[in-house]
């Protein structure tokens, strides 16, 4: 299916057109030169393909950044932000013209590189490059996936593409080769992508470093390719109303550009790259473009009233979508119902009903099967509960049952395999999470995080709820040995502003995880599992699993109520203090043991709270099998590792690198002046 769009036939008005185009080349050099920093080179040589797309080949609405079934732009090459920021306040968008002038200040909208801001017709926030290009192929699949869950015959309501600006640099970094195999693997013909092919890098020519065949390269990945001269309207015209036709295979069309175009001394330099023009260079560039010299920012009228007739007919395309959702409404009740559900973020009313909950159990059960076992269980109940893994569904229990997996021609299914991508995952989950009504997971082991952890950080920045399926989360991996044992990832994570990272003790607290993950609608959410069995923890003797939404909380009280000591732990390690626990009390040394799962949610309680289950004075000994820095916030000694782990059978590996009940009461005596210096293993 061709989603319906413009005329495929394009009149363009070459006068008007050319004065549209000198008008975004103008405010980019005077915003740059203002702010005395940024990057006028690709907007100058990307205005003439940026604009015939946005300008007559789009269907977006100015007033309406937010219509369901709009075009999305993404700017992969986000280092080009000023280009974005003048086709929105050319067209009418909220990007008021004393905002361009305020480009890259404190307190802008319109910071160095762009920051999602959907209200204003920001899609993504882009910059480090090939993030965009991943995020893109995220939402033209979950576009794909929506329109075969929703659409009926004669009713396509969702039916629209999404384009993409990328850079030399983009296709340089991997993430894009990884996201591009996908897009062409998957048939996404709802994607199309303008890169920028000028040459030109930051440290000179790209044929430094990047002298591959881009064209023969996409189409091995199943791309359809057009190769064109970037400044010729008529020509970008064409190849975006042929790219436009192919709904089999996403396309890629290669726009041959100079950088800095039309400046007399710089373009094609790659100093005009990433720095100002310079004044005098602005002036000649304005002299041979035929414009004002003076005053800058400086906009004909004409200019305004060409571009802003995107809001009248941004609003007859919505009002057409609209009257045409009316109808299927009409005839399709409850998929509309459920459509506005969707898109309004709702869970299914009862939906926690369905989590399950495990009896006690001494030999216990590894966190990722309750992870698999929960997250089966809420798939049936959420419809829109969507994600899979890279290439380890058997291994994270990532996979849901009865449900086909997405492919190519086959989108209805929930299932989706990323092969051994770890870092398209992470991007293309984020374009998934911003095209807006699915819920979405990715699963890998942890110490893989770090191939994702870009596109982690910007979900974080984004506040954009995915959710981090990690397994396999300590050195009781095993006999794998220490290239897959991670050690420094959950200090890592932790690290990372907005980021929540659960990692729970027994298959009760996995549940209530889940949860949490699902309800939090502001930011990421990390849950980090085990490959081996734990103890399910009696929950009649100890403190409730739904303390976890806390963060902290006491597990087991002291003997009497009152604590000498306390023991803080995390995962597996909750059942070793618990264990140490037992040992201290029959020792005469009353001890409090803290389930500490999340540490951002322990941060968010009430300094009170914080206090109860943490009281002042009190010795604290904190146990994580992994780097220890972060622990000395709440503890004075911490059994962790300074070390990478070992290949053998984990109980082996736990025992020689001191994770034992007996290392634990000896920390625990040494602080509490009953042996040597206390310390961190």
């Amino acid at each position: 299916m061709i989603p319906a769009g413009p005329e495929t036939s394009l009149r363009l008005n070459t006068e008007i057109d050319a004065l549209c185009v000198h008008a975004i080349r103008a405010l980019v050099m005077d915003a740059v030169e203002q702010a005395r920093s940024g990057h006028p080179g690709m907007p100058m040589g990307m205005a003439d393909a940026a604009y015939v797309l946005w300008r007559y080949v789009m269907r977006h609405n100015p007033r309406n950044p937010l219509w369901p079934n709009r075009d999305r732009l993404v700017l992969s090459a986000g280092h080009g932000s000023m280009l974005l920021y003048a086709l929105l306040h050319l067209s009418g968008y909220d990007m008021p013209m004393e905002e361009i002038r305020r480009f890259r200040q404190w307190g802008s909208i319109t910071p160095g590189h762009p920051e999602y801001d959907p209200h204003r017709g920001v899609e993504t926030t882009t910059g480090p490059l090939g993030q965009g290009f991943a995020n893109a192929v995220g939402m033209a699949l979950a576009a794909r996936m929506l329109a075969e869950r929703f659409n009926r015959p004669g009713f396509p309501i969702v039916d629209h593409f999404v384009y993409v600006i990328a850079s030399d640099g983009d296709l340089m970094e991997g993430i894009s080769h990884e996201a591009a195999s996908l897009a062409g693997h998957w048939g996404l013909g709802n994607l199309i992508v303008l890169y920028d092919d000028n040459e030109v890098s930051i440290d000179g020519p790209t044929d430094l470093a990047f002298t591959e065949d881009v064209a023969m390269r996409f189409r091995a990945y199943g791309w359809h390719v057009l190769d064109l001269d970037g400044h010729d309207r008529e020509a970008v015209a064409q190849a975006l109303a042929e790219a436009r036709q192919v709904s089999d295979r996403p396309s890629l069309l290669i726009c041959h550009t100079h950088l800095a175009y039309g400046s007399p001394n710089k373009q094609d330099r790659a100093e005009a790259h990433g720095a100002p023009l310079g004044a005098e260079e602005v002036r000649r560039t304005k002299e041979r473009m035929g414009w004002p010299v003076e005053p800058p920012f400086y906009v004909p009228e004409a200019v305004y009233t060409h571009m802003r007739r995107l809001i009248e007919e941004g609003a007859r395309w919505e009002a057409e979508w609209r009257a045409r959702f009316e109808a299927y409404a009409a005839a399709y009740p409850d998929l509309a119902a459920e459509w506005a559900r969707w898109w309004q973020g709702e869970l299914p009313e009862g939906w926690e009903e369905a989590v399950p909950t495990f009896p006690p159990s001494a030999d216990g059960m590894a966190t990722r099967a309750a992870s698999g076992k929960v997250l089966n269980a809420l798939a049936r109940v959420i419809p829109n509960l969507v994600g899979g893994s890279a290439d380890l569904m058997e291994s994270t229990q990532t996979y849901l049952h009865g449900f086909p997996a997405v492919a190519r021609g086959r989108f209805e299914g929930r299932n989706i395999h990323f092969g051994v991508r770890e870092h398209a995952m992470g991007g293309i989950l984020n374009g998934m999470s911003l095209y807006g009504p699915f819920r979405v997971y990715g699963g890998t082991f942890l110490v893989f995080s770090d191939y994702m952890r870009p596109a982690i950080r910007l979900a974080a920045m984004m506040r954009r709820s995915v959710i981090y399926v990690f397994t396999h989360d300590s050195i009781a991996v095993g006999e794998d040995g220490p290239t897959h044992q991670p050690v420094e990832h959950l200090t890592a994570l932790r690290a990372i502003p907005n980021l929540w990272v659960i990692r729970p003790a027994d298959a009760n607290e996995v549940a209530e995880a889940w949860k949490v993950a699902l309800r939090r609608r502001d930011g990421p959410v990390a849950l980090i599992l085990t490959r081996q069995k734990v103890p399910v923890l009696d929950r009649s003797v100890l403190a409730p699993a739904s303390e976890l939404a806390r963060g902290g909380y006491v597990l087991a009280e002291a003997g009497g109520g009152k604590p000498d000591l306390i023991l803080i732990a995390t995962g597996s390690e909750v059942a070793l203090a618990l264990a140490a626990r037992e040992q201290l009390e029959a020792q005469g040394i009353p001890t409090r043991v803290v389930s500490m799962p999340c540490v951002e949610l322990f941060e968010a309680q009430p300094e009170a709270y914080r206090q109860a289950v943490l009281p002042p004075g009190i010795p604290r000994l904190a146990i994580e099998a992994g780097i220890p820095w972060g622990w000395y916030r709440y503890a004075q000694a911490v059994v962790g590792l300074e070390r990478f782990g070992a290949s053998a059978p984990y109980p082996e590996v736990y025992q020689r690198l001191g994770f034992t009940v007996e290392r634990v009461v000896e920390e625990a005596l040494q602080l509490l002046g009953r042996g040597g210096a206390p310390g961190s293993g």
